[in-house]
């Protein structure tokens, strides 16, 4: 009698691991559920701005390819930021207009663990394509007489294969290290998409290793870029200071404003993101965040860009009737 109770205590322990190995086959991306008056409104929103950064920053890629006036070496690496920033929000957007019109937020865990690899890597490329950026600025203002040959254009595909690479092998080993974790309990996920933060409130038992990892890449890859990127500018404050008032002020500004705007718009709500105190409360306030990193940023890149540069101005306009 004995042995059939352990028997019977031992079947209902192997259902109920199943039952929760199944359930954690897949989550549920909750998305913008708390406002389902507005699913349709946001669908539509979501959809124009996609088509948006498809339009701009594919115009900007086609003008920097072939127009001979932007044959340099500053046009170039934009026209890769803006083939970045179009396989960026290729990770999630598509994916959002999807579950807003059906209604549905389930996403497999070999989905998620895919979207969430693939945003990690394109995100920490666009923080070293910025820094390379900031770079080629840099040597553009405070040594133009060497510029040509600092920026060679094997140096230049050097600069951005580097950038589209370095991340890959860490990145693809920190998903793996997320989703070895044990998740239990709720397998819904209060986001529009798979990001680190809100998986980790998922995980059963002691995170504090994976969180400390989590900050070490944020510190890395986040940080690092952003300090070569206020140490350039700081040089090229420095370097036009020292220029006589009439001497191209405006213009040397004028090639540098844009991309500030781009950092901060972007190295802010990063920030923000992943290396904010951990907290279970603002989850709403963390998606708005998210929302400008991964698709505001995209969007005002190529507005940007054409309103404050006039070389791009005249491109679009041989192009565009």
């Amino acid at each position: 009698m004995h042995s059939r109770n352990v028997n019977l205590e031992r079947e209902d322990h192997l259902k109920i691991t199943e039952t929760n190995l199944t359930i954690m086959m897949e989550f549920v991306l909750l998305g913008f559920t708390d406002i389902p008056q507005f699913q349709w409104f946001l669908f539509g929103i979501f959809l124009v701005i996609y088509v948006i950064i498809l339009l701009g920053n594919g115009i900007i890629i086609l003008i920097t390819r072939v127009d001979a006036t932007l044959q340099t070496p500053m046009y170039f690496f934009l026209g890769n930021f803006s083939f970045l920033e179009i396989c960026y929000v290729s990770i999630t957007l598509p994916r959002m207009l999807m579950d807003l019109w059906t209604q549905k937020g389930t996403i497999s865990l070999f989905t998620c663990a895919t979207q969430m690899c693939f945003f990690l890597i394109l995100g920490t490329t666009e923080c070293f394509l910025l820094a390379v950026m900031a770079y080629d600025r840099c040597v553009a203002i405070c040594d133009p007489l060497h510029y040509p040959l600092v920026m060679c254009p094997e140096v230049r595909i050097r600069l951005v294969v580097a950038s589209w690479i370095s991340a890959v092998p860490v990145q693809i080993g920190q998903t793996c290290q997320i989703f070895s974790l044990p998740f239990c309990g709720s397998n819904t996920i209060n986001h529009f998409f798979c990001d680190i933060p809100p998986l980790l409130k998922l995980a059963c038992g002691d995170i504090f290793v994976n969180e400390m990892v989590v900050y070490i890449f944020g510190i890395l890859f986040v940080t690092v870029p952003f300090l070569l990127i206020l140490g350039f500018y700081i040089r090229i404050i420095s370097t036009i200071l020292k220029l006589p008032a009439n001497t191209g002020w405006t213009k040397a500004f004028s090639t540098c404003s844009s991309h500030i705007t781009v950092v901060l718009l972007f190295y802010g709500s990063a920030t923000v993101t992943y290396l904010k105190p951990k907290s279970n409360q603002h989850e709403g306030i963390d998606k708005m965040i998210s929302l400008f990193y991964t698709i505001l940023t995209p969007m005002v890149n190529p507005i940007i860009y054409s309103l404050r540069n006039k070389d791009v101005r005249k491109a679009m306009r041989k192009f565009l009737p």
